[in-house]
């Protein structure tokens, strides 16, 4: 069964040496199965894909607002001080 899993997009980029970057979102891991490394494990392994198709950067986007959650990114290899985000979403 699936116990964690993300999302990882790798966007071509026509700057930095025409180098793309990655997203990751939607980071999830099963109720049961937390606090056990998965996630930990899982963004490893986004990471090292990323790093691998010679991204420069990865920006992660979390809804949470949640300090737990937030050090838990940051204990995985992420800043909570790089950028800030701004989403749109579709009217009505």
């Amino acid at each position: 069964s699936l116990v964690a899993s993300c999302t990882l997009v790798v966007v071509p980029n026509l700057t930095r040496g025409c180098r793309p970057y990655a997203l990751i979102e939607n980071v999830v891991t099963h109720a049961d199965h937390r606090q056990q490394g998965w996630g930990r494990r899982l963004l490893r392994d986004a990471l090292d894909r990323a790093w691998a198709q010679g991204c420069y950067k990865v920006m992660l986007l979390t809804g949470r607002a949640d300090e737990a959650v937030f050090r838990f990114y940051e204990g995985a290899g992420f800043s909570r001080h790089g950028k800030q985000a701004f989403i749109a979403r579709p009217p009505g």
